[in-house]
């Protein structure tokens, strides 16, 4: 099994990647692999809805998003960290998120989480913002025993945040778990949900 950790931010060792390596301890002890990719400081695309992706790929091949489709191919499950910029998450990872989710087609049942790093405030709605992609593609949400986010203005800081950094280990602890379930109820034959067709229903008729 293994878990595909994406860092939306763009300080590579910071305060989101020290939460990200806390859930990390805990996925390992558990036997769990796991790879942190990191979206970097270049520029990425946004999508502009060409409807042309193909193969679970996006139609830009200039930046990120393509080698973390090829990533997510072989993982089992995702956690997507970003810092809070303007109580959202930050704008890049949002850019590979929106990219991710349209042109890959195979999330579905692979469990999720997200968790936000910030200073003070704005957390609980980029925390909402990004748990949106995973319930709209069929994904169990993966949560901890508080809202999965972290306070602090440096990794030094954010290490202080002993509440913060316990939310991280449960929820480390709780995809584990989780992961674990899912291989158990497939070994022993249990399918997945059945699939209807999608209905898409327009407002305006």
């Amino acid at each position: 099994m293994k878990v595909l950790m994406i860092n939306g931010s763009p300080h590579k060792d910071g305060c989101t990647y020290t939460a990200l390596k806390e859930i990390e301890k805990e996925l390992n002890g558990l036997g769990i692999d796991t790879e942190i990719a990191h979206i970097g400081t270049k520029p990425v695309r946004g999508c502009i809805g060409c409807n042309k992706c193909s193969g679970g790929r996006c139609v830009f091949n200039d930046d990120i998003v393509n080698e973390l489709l090829e990533k997510a191919e072989t993982a089992d499950a995702y956690i997507f960290g970003s810092p809070v910029h303007y109580a959202g998450a930050s704008g890049s990872l949002t850019c590979v998120l929106d990219r991710f989710f349209y042109a890959g087609a195979n999330h579905a049942y692979k469990p999720g989480a997200a968790i936000v790093s910030c200073r003070r405030g704005g957390a609980t709605a980029a925390f909402d913002q990004l748990n949106k992609y995973f319930t709209i593609r069929n994904m169990p949400v993966v949560s901890s025993q508080y809202w999965n986010m972290v306070h602090g203005n440096t990794p030094e800081e954010v290490a202080q945040d002993l509440e913060g950094m316990q939310i991280m280990r449960t929820l480390g602890r709780n995809m584990g778990w989780l992961l674990k379930c899912i291989e158990a109820g497939r070994k022993s034959g249990v399918p997945l949900p059945e699939r209807e067709p999608q209905a898409v229903t327009n407002f305006i008729r």
